[in-house]
């Protein structure tokens, strides 16, 4: 799978979900100051995370902040964004199954390498809801709008 990974700073978190991604296989697009010598800041770094999967570079992205917060708000103002903020495995299968998520938010300030890995294995390994109840709701949403 093709992996975008987002964030406006490097932190032990983030070190450690992209090794993580990178023994699993992936194939990784990295994002902001991953980079090393980017100085991206949040908003446009979690911008162009999401338009990674958006535009069809990666097959689904994770994204980091200092809260996670900016982040998710920033990129679910990218059409196509599904951004969800998760700060554990349930909770991000439950954004892939219920809300179609593709792109997955974690705080750097509140999570730990051991459970990032985890909920990042939890939310890519999850397969989208595909009754009724899920689709029916996923397009309600579409139509929001915003």
């Amino acid at each position: 799978m093709r992996i975008a990974v987002g964030s406006d700073m490097r932190e032990p978190v983030t070190d450690a979900v992209i090794a993580w991604l990178r023994e699993q296989g992936h194939e990784l697009v990295l994002i902001g100051p991953l980079v090393d010598g980017d100085e991206t800041e949040w908003a446009e770094a979690s911008a162009a995370t999401a338009r990674a999967v958006t535009d069809g570079g990666a097959d689904a992205a994770v994204l980091f902040c200092w809260s996670g917060t900016g982040a998710c708000i920033a990129a679910n103002k990218v059409a196509g964004a599904r951004a969800a903020l998760c700060g554990d495995a349930e909770t991000a299968r439950l954004a892939r199954k219920y809300n179609h998520a593709n792109v997955l938010v974690m705080s750097m300030r509140a999570t730990s390498p051991a459970i990032a890995i985890e909920t990042t294995e939890a939310f890519l390994y999850a397969p989208w809801g595909e009754d009724d109840f899920d689709i029916r709701n996923v397009r309600t949403v579409d139509a929001i709008g915003g």
